[in-house]
């Protein structure tokens, strides 16, 4: 059990340690700052840091995708045919078959050093790794917070030992007879000549050219003084104006002391926005290992987090499903935490990259949908190009839909009324007006799309299409109105908001089985056990089932989780365990939300804390037993045991809404809730539970009492009140503030 210190930083306890280096490059040490990243680990008599960089891309168009059949209208003619093969043929197989377009791997930097270290330590409060060995040597390593360049300094290192660029093998091996995404193939399968290396007095560097006109850069410095050798080093592309090179001067001009100084201080910073403690550590502790992975790979004006985010492969071979953009599931799940977790410019970043990205999404609507408005590919290149792929997913007309609710979420958690004009609403108004051209409506008059799929039911058979909306379209489609009218309204445009109001009325109810479960579709009811609880997103993430709607809603919730699990996790990945968390903590279940949560932190992480998505226990909670890195898992967690803390989706604050009952000392400082208010609770046993609640922008919301009585102990500029039953009413100006206390 903890102890539960009350701190803002994360502790030591909560750092990865160990007694010797890892020896794979999925189990590193992993640095990084959303735009570069390194992996430090021990590959045969070698230190090594695998480097990456976000933006490293093969964009080659995805051969065979873009042809006159590439359209939504010609796969439909084909499923009413029953000739669905040539779908397959031509959409489908390319992405296994084809090497690119793909992340690719920046290089290492190797270091020969034959003896094994004797302690290794990435402290996650200040997001250095160190690194000590039995003579006395000592590694310390930080990739920089803001500047795209990573330092190292070697402590009591013999004059033989420097740093060596180690070029990814893009001209050895052979390709594989039937390459699949999942295990990628060779390197040699791009077709890059390979890279040049030289080596000067006191610096590296390896340009490798890549498809078409794109390079990059790899570039590492160091200086020796004494016996401690210090470095620095750096990657760029060619479609950026500054190089590695420079990158590397400017780092030395300002001295690793003063870059270690600014890379704390943003740490510092991000560690202050919020801090949580419950009484169970191995939940607390994955919560900051996964905040601070977070805080690693997400970054405004960086990309969004792909599948590896800042830690591509290092083994030799095409990353796992291509390192790409998977917006099906895995690119929201990453950002799932950063909202009520109080991390709002990571959580722009994601917004930013899919505006980047809207020209081609616009461009993909167009060719493939073939109507106004905006749709994007689920699965997608840097720049948000369609890479195929199992087409009832990777072109899914409602993917843009689900990514609807991130614009969501960044305006009700920040109030900012110019992003909701300028790009919440626009966003909603769009992937509305593709819905409203591209639904039909049946014999009935219920709308519908003419084809409907559930991620990744049927896997990409032709019985993965369905004929009547699965509860997945069906759910995207009714939050898109129904939040469009919203927005709409809040703008004052009242016939845009009449508009879609009309429009989701024409949407049918959800098909449930004859015991209230959600089914997939009408002709499917939930009977194995699959990954993608695609079925469910109406109870989460969208919250259009609420449990705070009553008994018939609850009894929806109760027993759809329950089939769940009454069919089991044999098939279920380790985000498969994370998304039950949440789905616990919204049915108000916290033992199960809490034992759902350490499941995935116990069977389904690598001793660095990374998602492998199979159970590495072997354990039964899953048949899958494999090891492919992917990131969403990880932050999935970290916003389920927020969930489980605080709850605001319902239109009202809800503190401790999901905690099992064995949890008499909690605490949480500075969660954000919808409303741009920011809100710290402490439960401790005997004493009601104390809440203070700040507003960024001013504002009314009422909060949930856990028994009858409250009392103000202190407030400025707030006006607290009674509210409907079981509620207080708080009135904040901006900047106000209001402590209570809630008798249970």
């Amino acid at each position: 059990m903890s102890t539960l210190v009350g701190v803002a930083q994360p502790v030591p306890a909560y750092n990865l340690a160990g007694s010797h280096l890892p020896t794979r490059w999925d189990e590193g040490l992993p640095l990084g700052n959303g735009m570069v990243g390194s992996l430090i680990w021990k590959k045969g008599d070698s230190l090594r840091f695998s480097l990456d960089r976000v933006d490293l891309w093969d964009q080659r168009p995805m051969k065979g995708l873009f042809r006159p059949e590439f359209t939504y209208q010609w796969v439909y003619r084909q499923v009413q045919k029953n000739e669905y093969k040539i779908v397959q043929d031509y959409f489908d197989a390319p992405y296994d078959r084809e090497p690119a377009p793909t992340k690719i791997p920046g290089a290492a930097l190797a270091f020969a050093i034959q003896q094994d270290a004797s302690q290794v330590q990435l402290d996650i409060r200040t997001a250095q790794a160190q690194v000590t060995w039995p003579n006395g040597m000592q590694l310390r390593s930080f990739v920089h917070a803001t500047h795209p360049v990573g330092w190292f300094q070697l402590i009591g290192a013999p004059k033989e030992v420097l740093p060596t660029i180690i070029p990814p093998a893009y001209q050895t091996g052979k390709p594989e007879e039937n390459p699949n995404s999942l295990d990628g193939d060779n390197l040699i399968r791009l077709g890059y000549p390979q890279g040049t290396v030289i080596r000067e007095a006191n610096r590296m560097a390896y340009h490798q050219p890549g498809w078409e006109a794109f390079a990059y850069d790899v570039e590492v410095q160091w200086q020796r003084r004494g016996d401690t050798l210090t470095g620095v080093w750096s990657i760029s592309t060619n479609q950026q104006p500054i190089t590695a090179r420079q990158y590397a001067q400017a780092a030395w001009k300002r001295g690793i002391a003063a870059d270690r100084q600014t890379h704390q201080r943003w740490w510092n910073a991000f560690w202050a926005k919020s801090s949580l403690q419950v009484p169970d550590d191995t939940l607390t502790r994955q919560w900051y290992l996964e905040q601070y992975k977070f805080g690693a790979a997400a970054r405004k004006g960086a990309p969004a987090i792909s599948l590896q985010a800042v830690w591509t492969a290092d083994d030799g071979r095409i990353p796992p499903w291509k390192g790409d953009y998977h917006h099906d599931l895995n690119t929201q799940l990453s950002y799932w935490p950063a909202y009520s977790g109080n991390h709002m410019d990571e959580a722009e970043g994601y917004i930013d990259f899919l505006e980047r990205c809207r020209p081609e999404f616009e461009r993909f609507t167009r060719h493939y949908f073939q109507v106004n408005g905006l749709a994007v590919p689920g699965v997608t290149t840097l720049d948000g190009t369609a890479m195929g792929g199992w087409i009832q997913y990777s072109c899914s007309p409602t993917t843009a839909a689900w990514l609807a609710q991130h614009y969501y979420w960044q305006w009700r958690y920040t109030m900012d009324r110019q992003f909701l004009k300028n790009k919440a609403y626009p966003w909603f108004r769009d992937v509305a007006t593709m819905l409203e051209n591209v639904t039909v409506k049946d014999g009935h008059g219920s709308r519908k799309l003419p084809i409907s799929a559930s991620p990744e039911i049927n896997n990409n058979k032709i019985t993965a299409w369905f004929h009547q909306m699965t509860n997945y379209d069906l759910a995207l489609c009714r939050y898109v109105f129904q939040y469009a009218a919203e927005l709409a309204g809040e703008l004052g445009n009242k016939a845009d908001a009449a508009r879609w109001r009309t429009i989701l009325a024409e949407f049918p109810a959800y098909a449930l089985s004859e015991n209230a479960e959600l089914k997939f579709a009408p002709s499917l009811p939930y009977k194995e056990s699959h990954r993608h609880f695609s079925h469910l997103m109406a109870i989460h993430p969208l919250g259009l089932i609420k449990w705070e709607d009553g008994p018939q809603a609850q009894n929806i919730i109760r027993n759809s989780i329950a089939l769940l699990e009454k069919i089991g996790p044999g098939l279920w990945c380790g985000y498969s365990w994370s998304w039950l968390g949440n789905l616990k903590a919204r049915a108000k279940d916290g033992a199960g939300a809490a034992d759902a949560l350490k499941i995935f932190a116990r069977a389904f992480c690598s001793p660095n804390s990374f998602h492998l998505n199979g159970d590495q226990t072997k354990s039964g909670y899953s048949t899958f037993t494999y090891r492919p890195f992917t990131l969403e898992g990880n932050f999935a967690y970290a916003a389920g045991l927020q969930e489980m803390l605080l709850q605001s989706y319902a239109g009202f604050v809800e503190v401790f809404p999901a905690i099992p009952a064995t949890w008499t000392r909690v605490r949480f400082d500075n969660l954000r809730a919808e409303g741009a208010f920011l809100i710290s609770a402490r439960r401790t046993p005997g004493v009601p539970d104390q809440v203070t609640i700040t507003s960024e922008k001013g504002g009314t919301t009422q909060m949930k009492l856990p028994g009858k009585n409250y009392t103000v102990v202190s407030s400025q500029q707030a006006n607290v009140t009674k509210g409907d039953e079981g509620f207080i009413r708080i009135r904040l100006q901006p900047g106000g503030m209001a402590k209570v206390v809630l008798n249970r």
